[in-house]
């Protein structure tokens, strides 16, 4: 049969149908290798815009420290799977993104304006109350954004928040649904309680039982994966006190200094936007309309409150605050300077619309000596020299570090200390190995199996270590002795609470079926009576109001339901519900509108879910 094979493999129609099978395998090989080759760099692709590896990345960076942030510095780091972590993150960059294209799509748009205005007038920007560069550029480097990075994102949540504003406050409720809400709302019930207590004391335990439960779940009795590590630290402030100034470049910076000084003007405008609803001939003509009447004596505040469409400043009366050239629009600006203290400028068009300019006031420069200046100055110019001192150095010390075994030989070419950091696992530890690329590096297979020095390591801007390690503590199982009691306490509360659970069950039981008089199950306990108890009770357990008001209705006076509840510190809770009272008379107007507002806003919310649910049904996604 091979032989068969093998001699009808060699005619002509065998060698063609080969030769076709090898192009289509050529083919199809060669467009699998230029689209890996194409998406090497994306994560993902919604509706063709794409999703860069970077941009998940820095996802996944900033998913991990909110976690680590929210659990504590004593969770393990290392619980955390890489793989769901960069899934969560990828799943939320790609609804993200259709988010963006169904508000660009519904043409929701805010202008960049309207983006500094938002910047200038964020509290965490400011400093006494004013914008202040220097903080926001510090507030966002700390978020790990630059300034364009920073705006774009702001943009976008933006855009995204009008397009859930718009679909959540389209939500709506009828009478009907407000009043029936209401009715449950103000519902209150009256019941008993007896609770059955977890006693720990009355439980038997065998020590055979604790040394079993410890050999079954041995790995949770380990010590932690730790390492010590050894670093050297370089900072940049060190070259400082290496380079030299003279006093005349001191005097000749500082007069350049105070030559950039300028006035400060407070400016306030009325701004009439040109939009779907209005035409730039209708937009100047409503400005005109305003010029007019605040030279007849109206107030110009008061119509800045009532007319202005930029958000920012119009509910403070168009104020602006006080600014310096080279912060407003070209047109803008020109026609403020042109102005006097006071005076109300014409129409003005620019990119936003037409606006309405009022000079409030002018803040003359306020000149620094040349004293509380100069320590800024030594920096300013010896800033080039150090930033290269800086760099060189880096450069130096990543290159011994690599060449080195240890860090001996790189601390004594750069002058450095080693230094020997406490013990940390991955999760972290205080100071240098709280930082993430430190831990990373230090747990990385080079450092940590191979024991060879890292890279460079970028704390912040002025600070670089190369680390090694120094000890590996692997986890070690921790001796019985040490934790029986724990054991055995944690069994004896498990036990406890599975017995007065059992009890209470088998009571419920008979209390249902009627068996046991509610006075006989007491057993030494007393039931706690509570009348008109209210859904948000303060002083009842919310396990016990939450069961409360899920049991039905007694079918009589003399005919109560029972329930229920196992508490979180082991007990048993019986529920004796003897009574429900629905509220008498009509809602007030304003409660009538608290509620509706609730319930609007509840089911605008679930409108919204349900948009971002549709929108990731139609979408095409595709995932590299």
């Amino acid at each position: 049969m091979l032989q068969n094979i093998r001699d009808n493999s060699q005619g002509w129609i065998a060698k063609t149908i080969i030769g076709v099978i090898v192009v289509l395998l050529g083919l199809t090989g060669f467009d699998a290798i230029l689209s890996t080759t194409r998406n090497s760099q994306n994560a993902a692709e919604v509706n063709g815009a794409k999703i860069g590896l970077m941009e998940l990345n820095q996802a996944v960076e900033m998913q991990r420290r909110q976690l680590l942030q929210q659990l504590g510095k004593d969770f393990d780091a290392s619980q955390l799977s890489e793989g769901l972590l960069r899934n969560a993150a990828l799943n939320g960059l790609i609804e993200r993104k259709l988010l963006l294209q169904g508000a660009e799509s519904a043409g929701f748009a805010f202008s960049q304006g309207a983006l500094d205005q938002l910047i200038l007038h964020t509290p965490e920007f400011q400093v006494e109350g004013k914008f202040d560069a220097t903080r926001f550029d510090r507030v966002i480097a700390q978020m790990g954004y630059s300034r364009s990075q920073f705006r774009q994102m702001l943009e976008q949540e933006m855009l995204i928040g009008q397009l859930r504003a718009g679909l959540a406050g389209s939500g709506f409720v009828t009478d009907r649904e407000v009043e029936a809400f209401a009715r449950l709302e103000q519902q209150t019930r009256d019941f008993a309680t007896l609770t059955l207590s977890a006693e720990p004391t009355g439980v038997k335990l065998e020590d055979s039982a604790v040394q079993a439960y410890y050999d079954e779940h041995a790995t949770r009795y380990m010590t932690p994966e730790q390492v010590v590590v050894e670093y050297v630290e370089l900072r940049r402030d060190t070259f400082f006190n290496q380079v030299e100034v003279k006093d005349e470049d001191l005097q000749a910076l500082y007069q350049r200094e105070i030559a950039n000084l300028a006035e400060q003007r407070q400016a306030a405008h009325i701004l009439i936007d040109v939009n779907d609803n209005l035409s730039d001939e209708q937009a100047k003509a409503k400005v005109d309309e305003l010029k007019a009447r605040i030279d007849k004596g109206e107030d110009f505040a008061t119509l800045a409150k009532e007319f202005s469409k930029d958000p920012g400043s119009a509910g403070k009366g168009g104020d602006l605050g006080y600014a310096g050239p080279g912060v407003y629009d070209p047109a803008f600006e020109q026609a403020l300077y042109a102005l006097k203290k006071g005076e109300v400028s014409s129409p003005i068009r620019s990119e936003f619309g037409w606006h309405l300019i009022k000079l409030v006031d002018v803040r003359a420069p306020e000149i620094p000596s040349f004293d509380s200046l100069k320590e800024k100055l030594v920096r300013d110019l010896k800033s080039d020299q150090v930033e290269q001192a800086f760099v060189e150095a880096s450069r130096k010390l990543e290159n011994a570090a690599f060449e080195a075994s240890d860090l001996t030989q790189p601390a004594q070419e750069l002058g450095l200390q080693v230094r020997v950091s406490s013990p940390f696992g991955r999760e972290g530890g205080e100071g240098l190995t709280a930082n993430r690329q430190v831990i990373q590096a230090a747990f990385s297979s080079e450092v940590l199996v191979q024991g060879s020095n890292s890279g460079a390591i970028e704390l912040d801007p002025d600070t670089v270590v190369v680390l090694r390690v120094k000890e590996h503590r692997k986890p070690e199982q921790i001796p019985f002795e040490q934790v029986a009691d724990s054991i055995r306490g944690q069994l004896l509360k498990q036990r406890a609470a599975e017995d007065v659970k059992s009890r209470g069950e088998a009571l419920l039981s008979e209390l249902r079926q009627g068996h046991t008089p509610v006075e006989q199950a007491q057993q030494g306990e007393g039931w706690q009576v509570v009348e008109a108890a209210a859904r948000s009770q303060d002083g009842i357990d919310p396990a016990i109001l939450q069961a409360l008001f899920r049991m039905p209705k007694p079918a009589a006076a003399d005919k109560p339901t029972f329930a229920g509840v196992a508490l979180a510190n082991g007990g048993y809770v019986l529920i004796r519900l003897t009574g429900v009272s629905d509220p008498e008379g009509g809602l007030s107007v304003e409660e009538k509108g608290m509620y509706r507002r609730f319930l609007a806003s509840r089911s605008g919310q679930q409108d919204f879910a349900a948009y971002r649910r549709q929108l990731l049904s139609i979408a095409d996604i595709e995932r590299f």
